[in-house]
C-alpha cells in the first residue's frame, strides 16, 4: 500500500499556526458560546419563573415550578439537541459543512429571541411557548456540535489540531460565565429600580411585576454573539477536505486553500484517481465501515454517553451544596430579584473555580499528553472524587466540613473538563473518513445527549430521599443522594474501561487516521 495524501491537505497539515486558525476558532466557538449560554441560563431563572407563574398566596414558600414543568423546561432543549445532532450531522456530510452551518446559526438566533417572547401571561401559555421554542433552539444547537468540531478539525494543522478543537469547545465555559454575568447585571439593575420586600414580609410584593422582564432579557441575550458571527460564518470557504474528498472537486479545494493559506498551491497529476478510489467509498452501514471504524465508534459513543450521565447529574447536588455553604439563603428570606442574583453568583463562582480552568487545561496539554491519557485520567479522577464524596456523604454535609465538600465537588468537575468532557468532543471529529465525519460525530454527540437526559432526569428521581416524608413536592421516594453518587462513581469507572476502545489521534493527519490515504501503488 502506498500512502498518498493530496498536496492541498498536506499543506493544511503542516501549515504554521496563523490568523485564519484563530478566526476559525472564534467563528466556530461562538456557536458553542451561545449553546452553553442558552442551555445554562435557564437554570438561573427557573426559580423566578416559579415565583411569577406558580404563586400561591397561602403558601409559606414562594411559588416553584411543578416537577413535570421543571422537567419540561430543562429537558426539551436536551431532546431537541439530540435530534439536531443526528439530523445536521448527517446533513453536513450531504450538503457540505458551510451551507448547513448557516442554517443552524439562524435557527439559534431566531429561537433564542422567540423563547423570550413567550405568549400570554398565564402559566400554561408561557410555559408551552417557552418549551416549544427551546426545543427548536436545542435542535439548532445540536447541529453546531458535529459541524463546529468537523470544521475546526478539517482546518487545523496536525501538530496543534487537538488544542484548536479544544479551544472551540472551551468557548462553552465562556458562555457559562457570560450567562452568569448577564444575570448578575440584569438583576442588579432591576433591584435598584424596583426595590421590594422579602417573601416573608410581603408575599405579593416580593415579586414585582417588572421581574417578568428579567428572565426574558437573560434568555434573549444569547442571540447577540451568534448574530455577530453570522457574516463571518458565511464568508468562510468550505473546508478543503469536504471539497476534495467528498465533493471530489480538487481544483476548487486548491483555490480555496491558496486564499486561506496565502500561498500558491499546485494541483497534482494523479489527484483525481486518489479521490475516486472505489474502495474508499464504503457507506456507514457497510461491512467495511464496521471492520475499520466499528470499535472506535462504539468507544466514542459509549464514553460520551457515560460521561454525560455524570456531568449532567451535577445539578442534583448543586442546590444542596449552595444551601449547605450558605451561598443561597432560604427562599422565603429573599425577594424574587435577590434570588436570581444569589443563584447567578453561586453558579458563576463554581464555573470560575472549577469548570472554566478545566477547559483551558485541556487546550494547553492535549497535544502534549494526547487524548487517550487525558480521558483516562479524567474518568479515573472523577471516579475517585465521586466515591470520596459519596461514602462519607453524611460527614460532608455537616456545616463544619462544607468547604471540603465544595473543594471535592469542584475537583470532580475540573477533571470532567480537563478530561472526558473535552476529549469525547474532539476525538470523533478526527478518526472517521471525511464523507462520514460529521455524521459519526453527530451520532457520538447524540448518544452523549441521551446520557445527559438520563443524568438530568433519571437521577433527579433517584436522588430523592428514601423516606416518603422528606421528598421534594411531587416526587416519589428514590435511593437518596448518597447511593446516587455511588452509582455515578461506578458509571465513571465503566467510562474509564470503554476509553480503551478509542484510538489516539495525536500528531497524525486526518487521512492517515481514517485510512483515506491508502491507494494501490
Amino acid at each position: 500500500m502506498a500512502e498518498q495524501q493530496l498536496g492541498v491537505l498536506k499543506a493544511l497539515d503542516v501549515a504554521k499556526t496563523q490568523l485564519y486558525h484563530f478566526t476559525a476558532i472564534v467563528i466556530a466557538g461562538m456557536g458553542f458560546f451561545t449553546d452553553a449560554y442558552d442551555l445554562f441560563c435557564v437554570s438561573l431563572v427557573t426559580k423566578l419563573l416559579g415565583r411569577l407563574y406558580y404563586f400561591n398566596p397561602l403558601s409559606d414558600k414562594p411559588g416553584s415550578l411543578p416537577p413535570h414543568v421543571a422537567a419540561a423546561v430543562n429537558g426539551v432543549a436536551l431532546c431537541g439537541t439530540l435530534m439536531g445532532q443526528l439530523f445536521f450531522g448527517w446533513l453536513g456530510d450531504k450538503l457540505g459543512r458551510k451551507k448547513v452551518y448557516g442554517i443552524t446559526l439562524i435557527m439559534m438566533i431566531v429561537c433564542s429571541v422567540a423563547s423570550g417572547l413567550s405568549f400570554g401571561n398565564k402559566a400554561k401559555g408561557v410555559m408551552t411557548t417557552l418549551c416549544f421554542f427551546r426545543f427548536w433552539l436545542g435542535f439548532g444547537i445540536g447541529g453546531d456540535y458535529p459541524l463546529s468540531a468537523t470544521i475546526m478539525s478539517e482546518y487545523a494543522n496536525k501538530k496543534t489540531r487537538g488544542a484548536f478543537i479544544a479551544a472551540v469547545f472551551a468557548m462553552q465555559g465562556i458562555g457559562i460565565l457570560a450567562g452568569g454575568f448577564v444575570a448578575l447585571a440584569v438583576s442588579s439593575i432591576f433591584d435598584k429600580q424596583f426595590p421590594s420586600p422579602t417573601y416573608a414580609e410581603d408575599r405579593v410584593l416580593s415579586t414585582p411585576p417588572q421581574a417578568d422582564y428579567i428572565w426574558r432579557i437573560i434568555v434573549m441575550f444569547g442571540a447577540l454573539p451568534a448574530g455577530l458571527t453570522y457574516y463571518w460564518r458565511m464568508k468562510m470557504p468550505e473546508t478543503a477536505r469536504y471539497t476534495a474528498l467528498v465533493a471530489k472537486n480538487i481544483k476548487q479545494a486548491t483555490q480555496d486553500m491558496s486564499k486561506v493559506l496565502q500561498v500558491e498551491l499546485e494541483m497534482e497529476e494523479r489527484a483525481e484517481d486518489i479521490v475516486k478510489d472505489p474502495r474508499l467509498n464504503y457507506g456507514l452501514f457497510s461491512k467495511e465501515f464496521l471492520k475499520r471504524h466499528g470499535l472506535p465508534l462504539l468507544g466514542c459513543t459509549s464514553t460520551w454517553f457515560l460521561l454525560d450521565i455524570a456531568f449532567y447529574s451535577q445539578n442534583l447536588f448543586q442546590k444542596d451544596i449552595f444551601s449547605a455553604i450558605g451561598w443561597i439563603p432560604k427562599a422565603s428570606t429573599m425577594n424574587a430579584i435577590h434570588e436570581v442574583f444569589k443563584i447567578a453568583r453561586a453558579q458563576t463562582l463554581i464555573a470560575l473555580c472549577s469548570t472554566v480552568p478545566g477547559y483551558w487545561f485541556t487546550v494547553a496539554f492535549i497535544d502534549i499528553m494526547g487524548r487517550f491519557a487525558i480521558q483516562l485520567m479524567g474518568f479515573f479522577m472523577m471516579t475517585v472524587f465521586m466515591f470520596a464524596i459519596a461514602f462519607p456523604y453524611n460527614h460532608w454535609i455537616k456545616p463544619d466540613n462544607r468547604i471540603g465538600f465544595v473543594v471535592m465537588y469542584s475537583l470532580t468537575f475540573f477533571f470532567a473538563n480537563f478530561g472526558p468532557n473535552a476529549t469525547t468532543f474532539i476525538v470523533p471529529a478526527e478518526i472517521f473518513p471525511a464523507r462520514l465525519r460529521s455524521t459519526c460525530h453527530g451520532i457520538s454527540a447524540a448518544t452523549g445527549k441521551a446520557g445527559a437526559i438520563v443524568g438530568a432526569f433519571g437521577f433527579l428521581y433517584a436522588a430523592q430521599p428514601q423516606d416518603k416524608t422528606k421528598t421534594d413536592a411531587g416526587y416519589p421516594p428514590g435511593i437518596g443522594v448518597k447511593n446516587s453518587l455511588i452509582m455515578l462513581g461506578v458509571i465513571n469507572f465503566i467510562g474509564m474501561l470503554f476509553t480503551f476502545l478509542v484510538p489516539e489521534p495525536k500528531g497524525k493527519s486526518l487521512e492517515e487516521l481514517s485510512g483515506e490515504t491508502e491507494a494501490e501503488k
